[in-house]
Parts: C-alpha cells; structure tokens; sequence
C-alpha cells in the first residue's frame, strides 16, 4: 500500500508516463536540407527545431544552421544541413537499444563529420568525403531513462538521481546525436529498434560515466566507437562520486537488473571512492569484496556476465617517475573476487601504470585535466586534476579496456572494429593523432569523486 498520497500521485504519474511510452514511434527516416524531401521521409530543415509534441528536432544549442541543395536528381544526397558549430537533433524514443543510420557528403564539395551521442558517447570518430563523395555510417546506440520497470512493463520504482543529473541527455527519453567536426553536411538519419543486440552495461563512477560537458571524459562514453554496429550496445550507468553501496542504494543496479537478458554483460569498476568510507569493519578486503560477490552474484543470477575492472590509477608520480598507489588493497580485493569467482578481469589497474609510466609526469598532464585559466569558456581558474582524464586521455583507457577485452576472451570480442591497431600501454598513441573536436557543452567544475 502506499505510504502517502504523494507516493500514489507519482506512482499514477509514472505509470501513466510508461503507458504512455510504449505507444512512442520508435523508427524513424529524417531527411535534412532543404530540397525535395525523399518520400517516406521526414523532411527536416533548419528551423525544425524539437518539439515535445512533434517529437523530434534541433535543440537550443544549435544555431548557425545551414541548408543547401546541390540540384542533384537524388532526393536524399542533393541537400544537407550543416553548421560552423556543433549542433544538436533529438528524437523521442522510449527507452531500448537503436541502430542508427547517417548520410553524409557534399555533392559539390568535401565533408568531415564527428558524431556523439547523448552525453558526449562517442559514437564515429572523424570521417571525410571527397568532393561529391558520401559516406554511409552506422552504429547502435542505448537510449535510458530512470525509471524500473518490471517484466510487466509496470513502473515499480526509480533510479534516485541526484540534482545535476536531472539535466543529463541521457535520462530524458530522447536521442540526442551530436554533429561536430570541419565540416559536418549531414543529409539524412534514420532510427530503428535493435532487439537482438547484446547490451554491455556499464556501472562505475567518474572515471566510468559520460561526462557530460567539456574538457572532462571517461573511458566509458569512448569505447563504444571502438564496436562494431548492429551486434551490441553499450549502456553506460556510471555516475561521478559512486561506490559499490551508494550505486546500489540509488537503485542503479536495480535498473540494470532490470533490463539485463540473458547474455549481456554489466562491466564493475569502483573503488576510488569506496576507499574513503569509514567506519567498522569497513575495508578492501571486507565490506568492498563482499559487495563485489553481491554484484556478481546478482548479475549471474539473471543470466548475465559480470566482468570486473579494477580501478586505474591516480596520476601520482614518485621522485624516480614511478607510480604511487594510492588505492591501497582495493585492487587487490576485485583481483581475488574474480579469481574466486572464476569471473572474468580486466587489470585496468596494471595496465594504467604502465601507461603513465611511459608517459612520465610531464607528458602524463596532457592526458588529465590540467589546463591554464581562461583554457575555457566562461573557466577564470587552472584546473588541475590528475583523477579525471581529458579526451585524449579516456581514449587512451578506453583502448586498454578493448585490449582486457581480447586478454580475457570475452565474447564481445568478436563484435570490436576489425580495422583496430593493437595497442600496447608502454606505447601510447601520441596526443597529434588525437581528433576531438570541441562540443558546445563546457563546464570548469570538478567532476564528483577523487
């Protein structure tokens, strides 16, 4: 029975907000620019800006739109929209897996695109076309919102969010694609369900999550350009200033649980925040690895495959140029957890020694946010984190993440690009062959968690 009648207005609220949701379109054809429109799709121009009712459009942040029609006889590639900006197309969708679809190219000229997702997921990386060329580009993408749903479909509870969350792209059931880049002509989307794909979860804190505004990131919204569309979705829960306990009490575990099917996997990394609770009895190798047999538990018991990361290192150099741990046993705790567990590991831990090691505490700050005031929109004071990683740096974690995929044989090994180098952290790729262009979102406050 509920509490109050403030617990039953919400839970009428939600509900009917679920119902309301399974009779949401889920395909969608998007024609851009402002030539003929392709039949059997939608044609959207540079003042189709998003509406609730309509459900699709571009949103605030993308101004400086420009259309254009090349007067070629096909529909679909003679026009385009484009901006000296990053821009912004959302689309109503409930909560699922999707497999995306996107033209691009100038029928009179060259173009480069960066595609995101959401909160800055990094979705394809740069791509180009010659003058008169076009490019055809896929990937699946996981769209989420908060709320738990049984194998009814009925809203039994709700992840608790905190304040800065309520902003975030990814819980507010929308696609937000981000087109970014030199010049990117984008001539049409096209959105459909997937529900064959595996879908990897993911569930850690800031080092984890998407973050969702400039110049910090994480190797979690980067490693899904390093898949493979149409076979799996990553679905990253991740949120700044998490542990083990506190992910699970805001019902972020619960959630997963709820949508895991048999097959998928759900990636564990915690533990920078975790080593600082107090109390009794609280510590590594007791109440951190119980928690870590409750999650792999959990996941096994619904059919999944739990994987465990241990945390990477902070960036904490000693006189001679070698890394300090500052994590204490907790490593350790997830290396006996999954060895007793026989569930797999990925040793992000000894993997990021060797990599800032090999970067040296000079090169290592163009991997974390380490920026001179005024670096930055809006940012009057240095930054200098040496937790969270800027861009390039979450690429590079992210990579050796794929290399702990392929070590530990993980089944999804076989959906990674098969056009990716091997990489080797005593080797990093240097930061010039890096190419983020710059999103519309900035912010110069720290990221919750240390």
């Amino acid at each position: 029975m509920m509490r109050n009648m403030r617990e039953l207005f919400l839970y009428i609220v939600v509900s009917g907000f679920s119902f309301g949701l399974s009779a949401q379109q889920t395909s969608w054809k998007f024609d851009f620019g402002s030539g003929k429109t392709m039949k059997g799709y939608i044609a959207v121009t540079t003042s189709t800006m998003y509406d609730e009712a309509m459900g699709y459009g571009f949103d605030k942040y993308s101004t400086d739109l420009q259309a254009a029609d090349g007067q070629t006889k096909n529909a679909l590639l003679t026009d385009y929209i484009s901006s000296n900006k990053p821009f912004y197309f959302s689309v109503k969708l409930p909560e699922g897996n999707y497999d995306v679809k996107v033209i691009l190219g100038d029928p009179l000229s060259t173009a480069a695109a960066t595609i995101r997702a959401e909160c800055r997921r990094l979705m394809i990386g740069n791509v180009a076309t010659g003058k008169g060329k076009y490019a055809t580009v896929n990937f699946t993408v996981h769209v989420k919102d908060s709320l738990i749903r049984n194998e009814m479909k009925e809203v039994v509870s709700k992840v608790r969010l905190k304040e800065r969350e309520i902003n975030y792209l990814h819980w507010d059931n929308k696609l937000t694609l981000e087109f970014n880049g030199a010049a990117p002509k984008i001539c049409a989307v096209e959105i459909a369900p997937n529900k064959t794909a595996t879908t990897v979860f993911l569930a850690g804190n800031s080092t984890v999550v998407d973050q969702d505004k400039e110049p910090w990131a994480a190797w979690g919204q980067m490693i899904p350009s390093f898949f493979q569309a149409k076979k799996m979705a990553i679905a990253n829960y991740a949120e700044s200033g998490e542990a083990l306990n506190s992910f699970r009490s805001a019902r972020r575990l619960e959630k997963i649980l709820s949508l895991m099917k048999k097959g998928d996997y759900l990636f564990i990394e915690f533990g920078h925040n975790d080593m600082k609770q107090k109390g009794e009895g609280v510590g590594a190798f007791t109440t951190y690895k119980k928690e870590l047999l409750r999650y792999i538990s959990d996941v096994k018991a619904k059919g999944g495959i739990p994987v465990l990361v241990t945390s990477m290192h902070r960036r904490s150099f000693d006189s001679a140029g070698h890394i300090i741990n500052t994590l204490g046993d907790y490593p350790e705790a997830v290396r006996q957890a999954a060895k007793e567990t026989n569930t797999a590991l990925i040793d992000l831990n000894a993997m990021s020694k060797t990599l800032y090691e090999a970067w040296g505490p000079v090169e290592s700050l163009k991997a974390f946010v380490h920026y001179p005031a005024y670096t930055f929109p809006g940012q009057d004071k240095k930054l200098e984190d040496n937790t969270h990683f800027n861009t390039y740096g979450a690429w590079q974690i992210a990579k050796c993440i794929v290399k702990g995929i392929k070590e530990a044989k993980l089944g999804i090994a076989s959906s990674l690009r098969k056009d990716l180098s091997p990489f080797d952290p005593a080797h990093p790729d240097p930061l010039e062959k890096w190419n983020w262009p710059m999103g519309a979102y900035v912010t110069g406050m720290k990221p919750d968690g240390n």
